[in-house]
């Protein structure tokens, strides 16, 4: 007998009906003889509708009372989901954040998972039944409730199996897996069997929506394997787990797209120590996140100074940055919001040389210029102009022949 912890998503949950057919998933996996643990989401849509009508009524909605709205989504499903279950002769038993204990620190709306209580859990699973679990929320060291941010479910449930030691966590969604990239812009994009930690933690990222990058790093620090699986369609999905030796076969496993960049350069920057501090410093102190640096060699004492962040901070960075330029010297600042980041993303690349030139001359064959360039040990990634986005997504997946099984592709030696 395994033990399984599985969550469900809010499109998955957004009706009736909808919520009947994830119970079916649920007692499939009950009745193949193994443990299970359901982690719900709010019904698909309401944490939406609940932020736009805090918005209405308040300029700022306190943190405090956001976590006490925002919790009330999942507090609706886990009922439901109970009944649901119920009905089908399952004992069912719900839980909020608080009633498990998942022990959080005292950050409102974007609190960290601290510790989890096991015992209310364990008690339901020994007595054969099914505890169904809030995600996305908490409770802070003084008795409040807190949530966990955007995409929080997966992270509670990745948490949930990592304090109970289950086999797996499974992801359900509306989609049946992680693809070589978006099947929207390729058609042909496979789905991947495996893939590791590593990767998706990459791929989450650079612009993967499958999974949030927090529940990835939780899952690659405490070793819980992670399938993502689609609640409409059978099938095995695919796995997120360990390295294995023959995973580095795949020169490339994927490629991600990210459009909610965008550019800031500072031009004639003054050569000398601490000019990167100063203007990393201030746009850090607005807790805006800096991704992709360069910094050209410049002449006569002076260079250029580019970075990107997010689309949605761009224009506080650009009011941040006016006076800072003013008062290091620069000779400008300018930027854009219509870039792209593109990523190819491969542990295969560890042991072969050659990736990088091959991706910059697929591009250069379609026209696409190359802004930025990132690399690391199992990644690349480019800044090309917003325009070029699908042009280079297809691009590169042709020429690393990601439409083929690993073994026929035309590897890099």
């Amino acid at each position: 007998m395994a033990l399984i912890v599985q969550k469900i998503g809010g499109s998955s949950l957004a009706d009736v009906a909808r919520i009947r057919h994830a119970a079916e998933r649920v007692v499939a996996e009950k009745e193949r003889g193994n443990d299970v643990v359901v982690v719900v989401s709010a019904m698909g849509g309401q944490t939406d509708q609940l932020v736009a009508m805090a918005q209405e009524l308040h300029d700022r909605p306190p943190g405090r009372e956001m976590d006490q709205l925002l919790a009330s989504g999942e507090q609706v499903t886990i009922s439901l989901m109970a009944m649901a279950l119920m009905q089908r002769q399952q004992h069912a038993r719900s839980f909020s954040g608080g009633q498990v204990a998942v022990h959080t620190d005292g950050v409102s709306t974007r609190a960290r998972i601290t510790d989890i209580d096991r015992e209310n859990l364990r008690a339901v699973l020994e007595a054969g039944g099914i505890p169904v679990v809030a995600g996305f929320q908490g409770i802070g060291p003084e008795g409040e409730v807190t949530t966990l941010g955007r995409g929080g479910s997966d992270t509670t449930a990745v948490a949930l199996a990592a304090a109970l030691e289950a086999d797996e966590c499974h992801i359900y969604t509306d989609v049946d897996g992680v693809y070589t990239t978006d099947p929207r812009i390729v058609p042909e994009a496979r789905r991947l069997a495996k893939i590791t930690f590593e990767e998706m933690i990459e791929l989450a990222s650079l612009g993967s929506k499958v999974l949030q990058i927090r529940a990835v790093e939780f899952a690659g620090k405490y070793s819980v394997p992670v399938r993502v699986r689609s609640t409409f369609d059978d099938g095995e999905g695919t796995l997120i787990t360990v390295e294995e030796e023959d995973m580095e076969k795949a020169l490339v496993s994927g490629i991600a797209h990210n459009e909610d960049e965008a550019k800031v350069t500072i031009i004639g920057v003054p050569d000398r120590p601490g000019i990167a501090h100063a203007v990393v410093g201030a746009v850090s102190r607005e807790n805006v996140n800096v991704d992709m640096i360069i910094q050209n060699q410049g002449e006569h004492g002076k260079t250029d100074f580019t970075f990107t962040v997010p689309r949605s901070d761009y224009p506080l960075v650009m009011d941040t940055l006016d006076p800072v330029c003013k008062q290091i010297e620069a000779e400008a600042l300018t930027g854009s919001d219509r870039i792209a980041k593109i990523s190819m993303v491969g542990v295969g690349m560890r042991s072969h040389a050659g990736v990088a030139d091959r991706m910059f001359e697929a591009l250069s064959r379609e026209g696409v210029n190359i802004q930025m360039i990132a690399t690391s040990e199992i990644k690349v990634s480019v800044v090309v102009d917003q325009k070029y986005t699908e042009l280079a997504v297809r691009a590169l997946h042709e020429a690393f022949e990601l439409d083929k099984p690993v073994d026929e592709r035309d590897h890099i030696h």
